[in-house]
């Protein structure tokens, strides 16, 4: 494969990395929605994004490179991402759903500030190492044949050109719909907003799971 080729996959790379995490909404709602319920900064909800999406995409760089060690055909390491593919969908809907349902009990119990705030902190923790566990079990779908290809014919360097170059998409594309989804929910009434929040913010996360698996994003 020749350098030429090397770039114009690169390039496609790319692509794909921007459009497959526009698209999916998995990639963004649940930072969206979890910044705005706990009413984080701008700068804390895509630290939790970053964190995500380096663990995101790591996984499948393992899995990848991995297979380019062992020789492996793209048909043989289908499966994996789908099963990975699978137990992402699910774990969103039930951590969203989890998270929810914590959300709701917790309104309704009645408490004092101090228990307040220790539920927030536990919320929180829940919320983040929740969310980095889902996105590492979530396969990058496009980015283990987009390896496969070019590790395979030409070597590790191409090999890495192309995962970083898709990786800087996917992460860049993360963090810029997730920059627009958290101003843009700030133009909806405060009190509407803010009113079961978290709830809503589970929900929100149940939801993006469920769209994986019924439109297949």
């Amino acid at each position: 494969m020749s350098e030429t080729s090397v770039l114009f996959l690169a390039g496609t790379a790319a692509s794909v990395g921007l459009v497959h995490t526009v698209i999916g909404v998995d990639h963004t709602l649940p930072f969206v929605a979890i910044g705005r319920a706990r009413r984080w900064s701008l700068r804390r909800t895509l630290g939790l994004t970053a964190v995500c999406g380096v663990g995101h995409v790591a996984a499948s760089l393992v899995i990848a490179f991995a297979g380019i060690v062992a020789g492996a055909a793209m048909e043989d390491l289908s499966w994996l991402d789908s099963v990975r593919g699978e137990l992402a969908a699910w774990a969103l809907i039930v951590f969203g759903c989890t998270y929810a349902a914590w959300s709701w009990a917790r309104r309704k119990r009645p408490h004092g500030h101090s228990h307040a705030d220790g539920d927030a902190l536990a919320g929180w923790s829940t919320g983040r190492w929740g969310l980095f566990i889902v996105f590492v079990l979530g396969p990058c779908e496009p980015l283990v044949p987009l390896l496969i290809v070019p590790g395979l014919e030409t070597g590790w360097w191409a090999a890495l050109f192309v995962a970083a170059v898709f990786s800087a998409a996917t992460l860049g594309a993360m963090l810029a719909v997730v920059t627009l989804g958290y101003y843009g929910l700030r133009v909806l009434p405060g009190k509407l907003s803010a009113h079961h929040a978290e709830v809503l913010a589970g929900v929100a996360i149940a939801l993006s799971g469920l769209a994986i698996k019924v439109f297949e994003i």
